[in-house]
């Protein structure tokens, strides 16, 4: 341990406990500021990878049209498709209250429809005039996240071959010789 001291005092720099569990400890003579610094980096980056999975909502009525349906079912998968976990709701009114049989085929009938985006997480319960039932989907917010961020840079980088003339190959070619 001295002589690592020593040989930190001599280089001008820190000598920094990278593992204090371990046996014996390890450290590392480095520049403890940047140390930091990029420890801070890298909880930001997390931060910023990090996504919260919504609850979003989508409200029926028993007695919905088909093309009402399926428009409320597009919106319902795309907030899947986009990591979030979807709500589904029928509204009960007057009557309605005594079917609610008829309730629960329609969100099963949902259920079917949005299977390949999502699972069932909970099946469908009566709570108060409404019917509730949530959709969980596939791909968790972060998978989303990742994947959209992977897109986006690869068409960033499509764009930038595209302006510069040179097909996706030749141009990592032509950077290098350049160099």
């Amino acid at each position: 341990m001295q002589v690592a001291q020593r040989l930190a005092q001599e280089a001008d720099l820190d000598l920094v406990e990278v593992a204090p569990n371990s046996k014996p400890p390890v450290v590392k003579i480095m520049d403890y500021g940047k140390f930091k610094y990029e420890a801070a980096q890298k909880a930001k980056e997390a931060r910023r990878n990090q996504a919260n999975t919504v609850l979003k909502e989508v409200r029926f009525r028993l007695k919905i049209e088909a093309h009402d349906y399926t428009t409320k079912l597009k919106r319902a998968e795309g907030f899947l498709q986009a990591g979030d976990k979807v709500k589904a709701m029928i509204l009960f009114r007057g009557r309605e209250q005594s079917r609610p049989e008829q309730g629960v085929r329609l969100l099963r009938k949902f259920a079917e429809d949005v299977a390949e985006f999502g699972t069932v997480e909970s099946n469908p319960t009566i709570d108060g005039r409404n019917m509730v039932m949530v959709v969980a989907p596939h791909k968790n917010k972060s998978e989303v996240k990742t994947e959209q961020n992977a897109a986006r840079a690869a068409n960033k980088e499509a764009a930038r071959q595209a302006r510069s003339g040179a097909p996706a190959g030749d141009a990592a070619e032509a950077s290098d010789s350049a160099e």
